[in-house]
């Protein structure tokens, strides 16, 4: 038992020593790793911090409060923002819902739908590949005795449209299938996908936070009837998000908040004025800058790969080739573990997957779905390109990149076995 508690405080204190080791190197360090990691999250554009700024100083009333001034320039503002927003994706400005990210709006929309719904209808169809948010929720409707399909996709990462047409019931109300995936940004066809689930009479959620503002949206042509917005992923502020609920047909779902009533009833509680804002000036910058980023991330992406793939052999392009949003690069460095990689590129800020998950050691569950193999899931790394991305931050990613899987491989029996011509596939491996 003493021995227990002693090993119990060594552990506690070496994960202190570790931190105050990570606070030192951060405080001294003044040559900050490049960042190349934009689907974990997006640096503020300054004119989004510019026309925050007043509703964070001058202009701090309520926006729900009626009976003066300060309520109604809050408000005022507040109205603002949603109908930015809401011209970004092509909807009505009484559509979007202010929420605190994409995570709330997609757990509103997976379980509001479900449950109001649940007394004629309880299916919901999903895909294997969705962010966590999405799969968890799923998960608690299962436990509340709805039926779930989790729908299987393809090599390239596309969902199978026969399949999931086939898969939809008489009891189905939903179906959730992401537009851009987190961490091999493959684009879903969702035009198509909202055809089949309004010729069904299904709704349509689609978690759209690795897509709005990146490429084109229109929720009427897409027929799409719920769509989850995030804004620190649009260089807007962290903390806030909205959710486009369709008026006409109407969806109606049951809110996971009460209190207040604002936001239709669906979601109570004081909308932050400033953060709304700031979201809506993201939107309104990226609906003006959206195609010379999306030329500029096109540009970036394909030098990277190329300057990669060009100098080293077996490196593997995760997710289809063509059907992808060109900022989320997912690469397998074959006979190279990804952690180890990773830390040989410390001053770069990469990721080896979605980082609401990237504390574990499993390999990713995105990767597995599509087929990769479990050493390829492991060697896998996400290059993450943005507005503020330059050519010399690319050219240095790739050439330390190449340099550090070079060395590694060098490291590597494995590598070393390919090279002698040994077919590692072929070798019966035994545990001692």
């Amino acid at each position: 038992m003493a021995a227990a508690t002693v090993v119990m405080a060594a552990s506690r204190s070496n994960k202190s020593i570790f931190k105050m080791i990570k606070k030192h190197e951060l405080e001294v360090d003044e040559l900050r790793p490049l960042y190349m990691d934009f689907q974990a999250t997006t640096p503020m554009d300054p004119r989004v911090l510019d026309a925050m700024l007043p509703y964070q100083v001058n202009y701090y009333g309520n926006p729900h409060s009626r009976t003066h001034a300060y309520g109604w320039e809050s408000e005022t503002a507040m109205e603002a923002a949603r109908k930015q927003v809401a011209d970004l994706i092509g909807a009505d400005p009484r559509e979007i819902i202010f929420t605190s990210g994409a995570t709330e709006s997609n757990n509103m929309a997976i379980k509001g739908v479900a449950r109001f719904y649940q007394a004629k209808k309880r299916h919901v169809i999903t895909s294997q590949t969705e962010h966590k948010c999405v799969l968890d929720s799923c998960r608690i409707l299962e436990a509340e005795g709805f039926d779930v399909t989790y729908l299987p996709v393809k090599q390239n990462g596309l969902v199978d449209l026969e399949l999931l047409e086939a898969s939809i019931r008489p009891d189905t109300s939903l179906v959730s299938v992401m537009t851009v995936n987190n961490e091999i940004g493959v684009k879903q066809p969702i035009k198509e996908i909202g055809k089949i689930c309004r010729s069904k009479g299904v709704f349509l959620h689609t978690d759209a936070a690795q897509a709005v503002g990146k490429v084109p949206i229109n929720v009427s042509d897409w027929k799409v009837d719920l769509m989850s917005i995030s804004g620190h992923k649009i260089y807007g502020p962290k903390g806030v998000g909205a959710l486009y609920v369709r008026r006409r047909p109407r969806v109606r779902l049951e809110p996971l908040q009460n209190g207040g009533g604002q936001e239709r009833g669906l979601r109570s509680g004081t909308v932050p004025t400033p953060l709304a804002v700031g979201l809506g000036a993201a939107c309104s910058i990226a609906q003006q800058e959206m195609e010379y980023d999306h030329d500029r991330v096109s540009m970036l992406a394909n030098r990277l790969v190329q300057k990669i793939t060009s100098a080293i052999p077996d490196v593997i392009m995760n997710g289809d080739a063509e059907q992808r949003y060109p900022g989320c690069v997912n690469l397998s460095f074959a006979y190279v573990e990804g952690e180890s990689l990773l830390m040989a590129l410390k001053d770069v800020a990469l990721s080896s997957g979605s980082a609401c998950t990237s504390a574990s050691l499993e390999p990713s569950y995105v990767l597995r779905a599509i087929g990769a193999d479990e050493d390829l899931a492991h060697s896998s790394i996400r290059f993450g390109i943005g507005r503020f991305t330059t050519e010399d931050e690319v050219d240095y990613t790739a050439e330390k990149c190449i340099h550090q899987v070079r060395r590694l491989r060098e490291m590597s029996p494995l590598w070393e076995m390919v090279q002698d011509g040994i077919d590692l596939k072929s070798i019966k491996w035994t545990q001692h």
